[in-house]
């Protein structure tokens, strides 16, 4: 695996390049040679037939007048015998070799391609990027795009930046660095997407290399999927403008996200928060944030670096680990939470940190019960799916919400009871007919039942009164505030097709609108 350089001042020399013909394969009636080529610690392979060699030496004898005897040449009787081919593959490696010390800066634009070093060296990936954005950077930026964008290209430049060099050292002015400042400095919708396992046919693990965002000084959506949060620098540098930022695949804590510079201090706080005891630093909030996806990764705790997004409204951070609702009093705007598919497993004391929550995804976790929910008043949405939720006088807790409108409880053991839908819905009370369950409606036959199941339960209530008249039966805990308020005549609305938190990120098309 290839290790990936540090940030820092110092920078190593620039590694020799070398190129090795490394073996030979016969493709149809002709052979193709394997040629491996290393960069310091990286290496990948390119394969090419003779003819392709002849090709770019023609090409350097015209534009970099070079020997046009270096090329061994052609043969074409025996020219795929055992022989001819291996004497071939050590005169192709010498003819690379000495091509690669000839040039020992920037390789020429022909046999930098030859050699694929713009996929993999780092002045080969930056100038391709450099002429790209110069042909189509000013329409990337009019139509509004989300521009996409690798680690391993984000890595080039970065390297790039540190190393000092002239901008544009090939002397072609389509491959100026420039270009690509100018373009991420109006950029506003990025997606960083790595790969999983080595990249292309080299040792490059892609998703480990280290990269600077602070190029960027305009952006307001970003997407950063299979990379090392720990090694990505300069994304607080968009603190000011980002509004949607999802970083799935990549991280192991949100503190690592959201104050990366927590790990050089031994105490800090927020900027213009209250704060007691020593403090080492103070740090500026995300002011502009308010949609987070942290889905994906393996976060275990929700940490206190949530007091540096108080805008949030909308936070995923499903697929995760996380055993606790913590710290989340912190994020006044929060409507929309999904902590789907994580090791919930007790739900107390919640409604003490999600008092204005809306929206709540709290599917494939490890509930058994549902007390922590009981005062909830503005929940609307409540997935509940694929939980351990086994008794029907569970729901009681959430059938006094005055405003919960969809719940989803499929899945559980208790929706393989006997008449579970009616059975659920009575816990509704009056309410039943405004509660979607399950993703589907309820039905007039379902609300007959509800009515019948009433009155057999307020029946009980009577009796068991009458036998026990010096028992003071204490109620049920049912809300007593009047029910959310509609406008005149307007029906409940439509069920979704999901209680689930919207997707955060947004297509191409829902970013093309005006700002």
């Amino acid at each position: 695996m290839a290790a990936a350089r540090g940030f820092g001042p110092e920078r190593d020399a620039e590694p020799a390049k070398e190129a090795r013909v490394v073996g030979s394969e016969l493709v149809d009636t002709y052979t193709v040679y394997i040629i491996q080529i290393t960069n310091g610690s990286h290496e990948w392979t390119v394969k090419h037939r003779y003819s392709d060699f002849h090709e770019l030496h023609e090409k350097l004898v015209a534009e970099k007048k070079i020997d046009k005897n270096l090329l061994p040449p052609k043969k074409i009787i025996g020219k795929n015998s055992r022989s001819l081919v291996e004497k071939r593959e050590k005169d192709l490696e010498v003819y690379l070799q000495t091509l690669l010390a000839a040039f020992p800066g920037v390789a020429p634009r022909v046999l930098a391609h030859f050699l694929h070093f713009h996929f993999y060296e780092v002045n080969g990936i930056t100038a391709a990027l450099a002429e790209e954005l110069y042909e189509k950077g000013e329409q990337l930026l009019g139509a509004g795009e989300v521009f996409v964008i690798g680690p391993l290209q984000l890595y080039a430049v970065t390297e790039q930046l540190q190393q000092g060099k002239p901008t544009c050292a090939s002397g072609d002015a389509k491959t100026d660095l420039g270009h690509i400042l100018d373009f991420t400095c109006r950029l506003k919708y990025l997606k960083v997407s790595g790969t999983e396992g080595p990249c292309g046919t080299s040792n490059i693990q892609e998703q480990l290399l280290p990269f600077d965002l602070s190029i960027f000084k305009s952006l307001h959506q970003v997407e950063i999927s299979h990379c090392d949060a720990r090694h990505i620098r300069g994304l607080v540098a968009s603190k000011p403008t980002l509004a949607t930022l999802s970083i799935r695949f990549s991280a192991t804590s949100m503190k690592e996200v959201l104050v990366p510079e927590a790990s050089e201090f031994d105490g800090w706080e927020p900027e213009g928060a209250a704060f007691e005891g020593p403090v080492t630093a103070i740090i500026p909030t995300w002011q502009a944030l308010t949609t987070l996806d942290l889905s994906h990764n393996s976060i275990s705790k929700i940490d206190e670096s949530v007091k540096l997004i108080p805008k949030i409204e909308f936070l995923d951070l499903s697929h995760n680990g996380v055993l606790a609702v913590d710290n989340l009093q912190h994020l006044y705007n929060l409507v929309h939470l999904d902590l789907s598919y994580n090791k919930l497993s007790s739900l107390e004391g919640v409604h003490t940190k999600l008092g204005n929550i809306k929206t709540l995804n709290l599917a494939g976790n490890l509930l058994e019960h549902l007390s922590g929910l009981h005062k909830l008043y503005s929940l609307v949405n409540l997935d509940l799916s694929y939980n351990r939720i086994e008794q029907i006088e569970e729901v009681r807790s959430i059938g006094g919400l005055p405003c919960l409108e969809h719940v989803s409880l499929l899945n559980n053991p208790l929706s393989i009871i006997p008449d579970y839908r009616t059975k659920v819905l009575t816990q509704f009370g009056e309410r039943a007919s405004e509660v979607c369950l399950d993703n589907t409606p309820t039905t007039e036959k379902e609300l007959d039942t509800v009515e019948v199941l009433k009155a057999i339960q307020k029946a009980k209530d009577v009796k068991s009164k009458l036998s026990n008249p010096e028992k003071k039966v204490g109620e049920e805990s049912r809300l007593s505030a009047a029910p959310c308020i509609r406008p005149s005549g307007s029906p409940p609305s439509a069920a979704p097709t999901s209680a689930s938190l919207p997707q955060p990120i947004l297509s191409n098309q829902g970013i093309l609108g005006d700002e």
